[in-house]
């Protein structure tokens, strides 16, 4: 019987985090293309083996999370990339959605797909070495409506009870975009309002709180709105999370949300520095970890020591925000 308390526990204790390499095909491609690599099938996977076997990256990363054309892939030694996960310290994750598509007559806000077979898709990854797995939910500030937030909660409340149903713990991600020149009040109210229906749909749907990781947004003002300190983030988001958040949830795993590294390691090393959190607080970032280690990759065989130098420089710094002992 898989505990789920404690793969929870696991995933996001100890000042360790999750690293976010779930990019889509296209997604990855374009960014391997950008980068002046070919986005070819082979080099998605030497990309993300570069990542996952840089030496000593368990000691700041408890689990990765891979798409499903990763997670079938095999290293250049010819392991499972699970199991290359497993051997490393790493637990394997495996993002399940299938993408977003619009809401007819809802002005352009989004809801996330991929239910259909969901229960089936679940029970090969779990025998195939998977841990985890990941939703994410897609709320534009600008956007969205009440309707468009309930129909992303009842799609994760729905995900997340059949991945526990399969012994597999969900991560649950409802993203408040950081695009747009809102300011932090919007931010805080959409995030608390999508927060709020989330665990509704949660506790409808009997999902253990226990088991579960909740992946959101920092509350931010928008990429192009007004500066606020990594303070001022901080103070927001724990006011939202306290308001909104049961202290069952073992974990809080924030994503970068296209934020800078310095910028979201500031902010959660700010949260973490306040006082009575009844949750750990971690990462998920993808690309405030990634991208410079790919900058300096560049395709190249002889340069995968030095990326992943800077991948594990990285993944430190997420660490130590992680690790910030609160302020007596």
């Amino acid at each position: 019987m898989v505990d789920l308390h404690a793969t929870a526990a696991r995933l996001t204790s100890g000042g360790r985090g999750i690293l976010a390499a779930d990019e889509s095909i296209s997604t990855m491609s374009a960014r391997l293309e950008a980068a002046g690599v070919a986005g070819t099938e082979a080099n998605r996977r030497d990309y993300r083996e570069m990542l996952i076997t840089a030496q000593g990256l368990s000691d700041t990363v408890s689990g990765v999370i891979l798409s499903d054309e990763t997670f079938g892939q095999t290293l250049s030694d010819g392991r499972p990339v699970p199991q290359a996960c497993h051997d490393a310290g790493i637990l394997p994750g495996i993002k399940v959605d299938t993408g977003t598509s619009v809401l007819p007559g809802m002005g352009g806000a989004l809801v996330t797909e991929g239910l259909d077979r969901l229960g089936a898709r679940l029970a090969d990854y779990a025998a195939r070495g998977a841990a985890f797995a990941k939703w994410r939910a897609v709320i534009d500030v600008r956007t969205t409506s009440p309707y468009a937030v309930h129909a992303n909660a009842a799609a994760l409340g729905r995900y997340a009870a059949l991945c526990q149903e399969h012994g597999i713990v969900p991560i649950v991600e409802p993203e408040v975009l950081a695009g747009g020149d809102h300011d932090l009040t919007h931010s805080a109210g959409a995030t608390r309002s999508a927060l709020e229906a989330v665990f509704a749909e949660l506790q409808e749907a009997k999902v253990d709180l226990h088991g579960i990781i909740l992946k959101p947004n920092f509350v931010t003002p928008g990429l192009e709105g007004p500066f606020a300190t990594a303070e001022s983030v901080a103070a927001v988001t724990f006011d939202v999370l306290r308001a909104t958040v049961p202290a069952a949830v073992p974990g809080i795993a924030f994503l970068s949300g296209g934020h800078p590294t310095d910028a979201a390691c500031a902010f959660l090393g700010a949260l973490n520095a306040l006082p009575q959190k009844p949750w750990s607080l971690t990462f998920s970032f993808g690309r405030a970890l990634v991208s410079d280690a790919l900058a300096a990759w560049s395709g190249r065989p002889e340069n995968v020591a030095a990326a992943q130098e800077v991948l594990l420089g990285n993944c430190r710094q997420a660490a130590e925000a992680a690790r910030q002992p609160a302020a007596v």
